[in-house]
């Protein structure tokens, strides 16, 4: 990259080289080379209780906690370009105090007390930017922290960084001219998705036990999936996002929510409990002042579930192995007694035209502003976003606000009419793919049909890893299953023309358990049911399962 100082170079390009500049200069003094047995004893606990308790015991201080992963983090971003803003030396004199206050009081500040944490860059944190991927909001640090990250701060959490995202946060990939793109951990040439894809990356490579991120359209599930972690996308207003800049900001047809990825369900449910009982309607105006039901998810755990599956959204197939997968799932929960039942697609495509006309109600003004603040050029996914349609008019909005309120009673009656054949009983949750293919190559992410159906409908759905890509077991391209198939559509034909069991082997795949507008204690605990139900295959870390040469079942 040219110079700042270059008559060559464009401004904005001046500014892209000072900001990664102090980003390497933060990060240098912390990447080590050797393998380092301690800390992978104090980074691979996937599970937040099992960490503070352990810190509680003192077997590890905080500050060997925070200083394990500020390395790993480290290495991460080496390896996937994950990071954005550095929070490295902040961090640990947080842990140093953590550890005085648990040394003189014997007893830890809160129950998240020394559990490491890390934001995407959305996320307000006083004293650093919050560039949201655009060259024209750097070096302009927050004044206070967002809501969310107050909370946990008091709760005992220590943030170490912030992570990468899209420019217009509105993709599928994680690439901007600031940061630039980052890479899946298993193959660099491979997105990790997006829009939340700093996260999934440094969470995989155990650079965080808990990262926090955005769900538009998909951006906390599409990550998770592609990375092999669990996600949480909750209902607006159940958890705060005062504080959390996004494009787009200040519309309120399709809420931007906020949701926990991590390496383990125990720390979805523990994270989302402790923000929900921290009361933040307190703090956040738009949060609905609903405790959490604590009866309702036992309740859900306690009793045979009625299961809606959904295989195929009739826009795009799913590939083959992202079939096999919810299948099995599916056959595990009907031998444990759950019922099963056929749930058809649809709805979904009159949401998803409602939904894809609001993306550009604005005509694309919002992002249209921020990239040209800086002069910053546009990548070819946002340039195709603003240019799609004009800006409609006040009336035009109304109109589609009348059809979208409509469509989501059509969808509400639905889920009240269709009834177990055999108990008469109705649906608890949906069990779907999370996505049509495991990750893919750059770029080639089109279709987020199956995620951001439930965006519209202001439903909860939770992700989690249920198995991989395996090129012994599912059909390879040549199969007649694969070569004979007749694409629907052009995204259809796109998508399918992307499987390739060869190169995707070992690619984490996902399932979506889906509930109606703020059940996060039921989805929590249907998807409590599916981990148990899966616990009885042992599943080796990310990772070394990869390195290993083996696969998940």
């Amino acid at each position: 990259m040219a110079e700042a100082n270059s008559v060559d170079s464009p401004a904005w390009q001046g500014t892209v080289t000072t900001k990664r500049k102090a980003q390497a200069t933060a990060i240098k003094p912390f990447l080590i080379t050797a393998r380092d047995d301690a800390d992978d004893k104090i980074t691979s606990i996937a599970s937040v209780q099992d960490l503070t308790d352990r810190v509680a015991l003192k077997d590890f201080t905080v500050h060997d906690v925070v200083s394990a992963y500020i390395r790993k983090a480290a290495s991460a971003h080496e390896k996937t370009n994950c990071l954005t803003e550095v929070m490295f030396e902040d961090a640990i004199q947080q842990a140093l105090e953590l550890d005085d206050h648990l040394e003189q009081h014997e007893k830890p500040i809160g129950p998240l007390h020394g559990v490491v944490m890390t934001l995407k860059d959305q996320f307000d944190v006083k004293g650093y930017d919050s560039t949201l991927g655009y060259v024209g909001r750097a070096f302009k640090p927050a004044s206070s922290d967002a809501v969310l990250v107050d909370i946990l701060k008091t709760l005992g959490v220590v943030f170490i960084a912030k992570t990468n995202l899209p420019q217009s946060i509105m993709w599928c990939e994680t690439e901007n001219p600031l940061f630039g793109l980052t890479t899946h951990p298993l193959n660099p040439a491979y997105t990790p998705g997006g829009s939340t894809g700093g996260e999934g990356a440094l969470l995989a490579l155990q650079g965080s036990l808990v990262g926090w991120g955005t769900d538009i359209g998909g951006s906390v599930r599409i990550p998770a999936h592609m990375s092999g972690l669990y996600g949480l996308k909750p209902s607006s207003g159940r958890l705060p996002y005062h504080g959390v800049p996004v494009s787009t900001e200040g519309q309120e047809h399709i809420p931007s929510v906020i949701g926990p990825l991590a390496r383990s369900l125990s720390s979805i449910h523990l994270v989302t409990k402790a923000v929900i009982d921290a009361a933040p309607w307190r703090l956040d105006p738009k949060m609905i002042p609903l405790p959490w039901r604590e009866d309702a998810y036992g309740e859900v755990q306690s009793r045979p579930l009625v299961i809606g599956l959904l295989v195929d959204d009739g826009v795009v197939k799913v590939h083959p192995p992202v079939e096999r997968v919810l299948q099995d799932v599916a056959a595990k929960l009907r031998e444990a007694g759950h019922e099963v039942i056929d749930w058809d697609a649809s709805g979904h495509q009159d949401c998803i035209r409602i939904m894809d006309q609001y993306y550009t109600a604005d005509g694309g003004e919002d992002i249209k502003r921020d990239v040209s603040a800086a002069g910053e050029p546009y990548l070819p996914h946002v340039a195709a976003l603003v240019n799609r349609a004009p800006a409609i008019s006040v009336y035009e909005y109304w109109q589609l606000n009348r059809q979208k309120v409509a469509a989501q009673k059509a969808y509400l009656d639905k889920w009240r009419r269709i009834r177990s054949p055999s108990s008469g009983r109705e649906v608890d949750v949906l069990l779907t793919p999370t996505m049509p293919h495991s990750a893919v190559p750059h770029r080639a992410c089109r279709w987020v049909g199956y995620t951001k159906v439930w965006n519209f409908l202001d439903y909860t759905a939770c992700v989690l890893p249920v198995g991989r890509v395996d090129r012994s077991v599912d059909p390879s391209r040549e199969d007649a299953e694969v070569a004979n198939y007749t694409p629907r559509n052009e995204l259809d034909r796109s998508n399918w023309a992307l499987y390739d069991p060869e190169s995707m082997d070992g690619m984490p795949l996902s399932v979506q358990i889906v509930g109606q507008r703020l059940e996060e204690e039921e989805v929590l605990g249907a998807a409590q049911v599916v981990e148990q139900l899966l616990a009885r295959t042992a599943r080796l870390p990310y990772v070394s399962q990869r390195q290993a040469g083996t696969s998940a079942p």
